[in-house]
């Protein structure tokens, strides 16, 4: 059986300066992403596009929900296998090739989880869960670059 969820955001673009997109460099990349019930999200483009680089950019946000994704499906293989998980975190990259014509898309995203387990005695098991959660993973089987994985795990003992 499947099971199909809906997901909407309402997206804002407030960097009008006045003039519109009268130039490429006269208007503002600045935007704002919303959803009921959510706390806001300022974007920008990338610096390197004349965006504010205070903000998130599209590029950071792909590689945001990549490592999110990961991560929850990690936890939630983990729980079922019994191994306890007391720590999570994750130093994700992703690499983008910018094409001649001014488009582009990511060659590659490499995930750095570094997990922390209660038990020693589980250090296989847990290293082993990756593998399946990657599999799981909603965003990453949702895009055209490969999701390199790149764990690391420690215990408390």
């Amino acid at each position: 059986m499947k099971l199909e969820h809906s997901y909407a955001i309402d997206l804002e673009w407030t960097g009008n300066r006045g003039s519109g997109t009268s130039g490429y460099k006269d208007y503002g990349r600045e935007h704002v992403i919303t959803a009921e019930g959510k706390h806001r999200i300022e974007g920008s483009a990338d610096r390197a596009f004349f965006g504010d680089r205070d903000r998130w950019n599209p590029e950071e946000l792909l590689l945001a929900a990549l490592s999110q994704c990961h991560m929850l499906s990690y936890l939630a293989e983990a729980a079922r296998a019994g191994v306890v998980v007391v720590g999570y975190t994750d130093a994700a990259t992703g690499v983008m090739e910018q094409t001649n014509d001014g488009g582009g898309h990511f060659t590659s995203a490499t995930l750095r989880p570094l997990v922390t387990i209660a038990d020693p005695a589980q250090a296989e098991l847990a290293a082993s869960l990756h593998a399946p959660a990657a599999a799981k993973c909603f965003i990453a089987a949702s895009v055209n670059f490969p999701v390199h994985h790149v764990p690391e795990l420690l215990t408390l003992a």
